[in-house]
């Protein structure tokens, strides 16, 4: 195909999660309730909807192998899935959520073949692209995840922490400078 296979979605994707749990394991269970704002999903339900966003790919791509999304519900399948962010969770069970369905997610990543990757998915009539490949469509749960860690990292700042990622930064610098002394 082009190099980067299942193996190398299954491998990029484990990292971006483990950083996720990282910052889940973090941020105390005091501030699970914390939101930024009156309209944003609080933290638990944030990392949540992290741990259930691969649900519409598996749907589309593992269970139904769909070549067209024309007639996929996607409005029903977020309805369901935004009632299933809502329903309370201790930090244990989010967290045991985020490592198990991210522990199937990958693996399911890692089987995959080039030629399955390389098909295209069919979209629905007038929009753009017409079709994309399985591969590009299986991407984005990554991206999206990074996109809502981002925002994780933002919260922890407000809450006074300072993010792993940025620590880890930090130290590295500390070292350079040292080194260079």
């Amino acid at each position: 195909m082009h190099g980067y296979g299942g193996k190398n979605l299954a491998e990029s994707f484990r990292t971006v999660r483990a950083n996720t749990l990282k910052i889940a394991e973090e941020i105390p269970e005091d501030k699970y309730s914390f939101k930024p704002a009156p309209d944003a999903r609080s933290v638990g339900q944030l990392l949540t909807h992290i741990a259930l966003l691969h649900r519409i790919p598996k749907q589309v791509h593992q269970i139904e192998k769909r070549k067209t999304l024309e007639g996929f519900s996607f409005p029903g399948m977020m309805q369901a899935l935004g009632a299933e962010e809502q329903q309370p969770r201790t930090k244990a069970q989010i967290i045991d959520l985020l490592t198990k369905d991210g522990d199937a997610w990958a693996a399911y990543l890692e089987g995959l073949s080039d030629d399955f990757l390389a098909e295209e998915v069919r979209t629905p009539p007038g929009m753009q692209p017409a079709a994309r490949t399985r591969f590009e469509m299986l991407l984005s749960p990554k991206e999206h995840e990074m996109h809502h860690r981002g925002q994780l990292m933002l919260i922890q700042r407000m809450l006074g922490l300072t993010p792993h990622l940025t620590r880890q930064m930090q130290e590295r610098m500390a070292a350079a400078q040292a080194t260079r002394a």
